[in-house]
């Protein structure tokens, strides 16, 4: 398993895999240093991720292989369907997986989301349009709603 640290607007993201596919992709709350020379397995992922907060990237094509359950690798494979600046609801998540009275099984595996990001478990929200719960803090889920919303505010002045 190789490791990369790499600065990103919303801190240190940590990122893990081998050749077999990406695993995990973190933020963290603390200071790492950073990676000089990107392992090789890595490298595509940190340029994608690079892309995507430079506004040149909506979508990833990377080889995935986050660990999980079967349930949970099912909520990750439909959160990868929620489109670059849309957003869902776990109700509507949990239909759309075939089981609407799974939608606190659905909020947990959505959680427990191993690949910051590239699953976009930001893009998820309540029935009633509010921010619920993130593993990154709101204010990263807040960010990157607004970094993925395709009307950028512009100032007045």
């Amino acid at each position: 398993m190789e490791t990369a640290y790499i600065e990103t607007p919303l801190g240190i993201a940590k990122l893990e895999g081998a050749i077999e596919g990406l695993t995990s992709v973190s933020v963290l709350d603390t200071e790492e240093l950073l990676t000089d020379v990107i392992p090789e397995v890595l490298e595509d992922a940190v340029y994608q991720l690079r892309e995507y907060f430079e506004g040149k990237r909506t979508d990833f094509n990377l080889l995935l292989n986050p660990q999980g359950t079967p349930f949970q690798q099912d909520v990750w494979k439909g959160l990868l369907q929620v489109p670059y600046g849309k957003t869902m609801s776990y109700l509507e998540l949990s239909k759309k997986l075939g089981n609407i009275k799974a939608i606190r099984a659905v909020a947990a595996a959505n959680g427990k989301n191993p690949l910051w990001i590239i699953i976009p478990c930001h893009r998820v929200i309540g029935s009633d349009g509010s921010l619920t719960g993130y593993a990154g803090g709101l204010h990263r889920k807040k960010w990157l709603l607004a970094h993925e919303n395709p009307v950028k505010q512009q100032s007045l002045f």
